[in-house]
């Protein structure tokens, strides 16, 4: 038995068991072959429960395993893959004192019986009927949070009555604020949603998806095929008065600046119809920091008062202008 062949059956094991993927990588191994006391050379059968602390963990793997984690590593070992494993079941804290102090120097682990006994069975024994066995008293981790995503799930319903769910996150609920509030109020019944994106993470489109995209009517209003990082984060149509309303989502930054507005007026220089050009916020806070970046000739819309909307211009309310902002 070697250290490469020990690593694969833990990872084989918390694969099985359903962590997520990132938590199946050699720390988490590392971490569990420790609890169990499994050196390189050991038998499986001499798999342990041992109450381990942190520290401990970290000491049997630079010992037995020669990999030497940096003491500003410690809180990712308990992060990053002890409580993943404890909240797949794997194993608990503090067996001998429930009430031990997170904060306290004595503060353990051990691994449950039930992982023992699939440690005890070994890569050439039965541990894929055991893994089996105890998943179907334990919901897998990841079946746990594709269910809680799937809980948080944003609904989204346009306004022709097609449905969908957007990730959870602040910037997918001010997205939906967008296409229920402010195309309610602002446009109304002739509100047609062109497009609308689903980011992963805050501001973030690397990584996001596009949910709703109509790319033959954007062409006909004279809007390139374009990649979708390209549009704002919400672009919906006026059919009535033929006004494109390019709406962009802040939670973090990027408002309707300047910048924005030049790089989006060159790319629809074609464009058939007027522009209309929003900086929506969840709410004033976010609006005042980013206050000085927006720019004039632009809208600015605050979701926590939805009714209402700023003009960043001096000539008139809501509408497309001929001319760009003023720096």
């Amino acid at each position: 038995m070697t250290k490469d062949n020990k690593l694969k059956f833990a990872k084989d094991i918390l694969t099985c068991i359903g962590l997520p993927e990132t938590q199946q990588n050699e720390r988490s191994c590392l971490s569990l072959l420790a609890l169990a006391s499994l050196a390189p050379n050991s038998n499986y059968s001499d798999a342990t429960a041992n109450l381990m602390r942190n520290r401990e963990i970290m000491d049997f793997i630079r010992d037995q395993y020669h990999i030497n984690y940096a003491p500003n590593t410690r809180e990712a070992i308990r992060r990053k893959s002890i409580h993943y494993m404890e909240q797949a079941g794997l194993l608990e804290s503090n067996r001998d004192d429930p009430k031990r102090p997170t904060n306290s120097p004595k503060f353990n682990y051990s691994l449950n019986s039930e992982i023992i006994k699939i440690l005890h069975a070994g890569p050439n024994g039965n541990w894929k009927k055991l893994v089996d066995e105890f998943n179907l008293h334990r919901p897998k981790l990841i079946e746990q949070y594709a269910r809680k995503i799937k809980k948080n799930k944003i609904p989204v319903l346009l306004p022709n009555g097609e449905r969908f769910e957007l990730s959870p996150g602040n910037h997918n609920q001010l997205h939906a604020d967008i296409v229920h509030n402010f195309c309610s109020t602002f446009i109304g019944s002739g509100a047609r949603i062109l497009y609308i994106g689903d980011t992963a993470s805050s501001r973030s489109k690397e990584g996001g998806k596009l949910m709703h995209l109509e790319t033959e009517y954007l062409e006909s209003l004279g809007v390139p095929p374009m990649a979708h990082e390209k549009l704002p984060d919400v672009v919906a149509y006026d059919e009535e008065r033929k006004w494109l309303f390019l709406i962009e989502a802040v939670t973090s930054h990027g408002p309707v600046s300047p910048k924005r507005w030049q790089e989006l007026e060159n790319v629809l220089s074609d464009c058939k119809v007027g522009r209309v050009y929003v900086t929506a916020f969840p709410d004033r806070k976010e609006f005042r920091k980013n206050a000085a970046d927006i720019a004039w000739e632009t809208e600015v819309w605050i979701a926590d008062n939805p009714e209402h909307m700023i003009h960043f211009n001096g000539d008139r309310f809501l509408g497309p202008h001929a001319t760009g902002p003023k720096l």
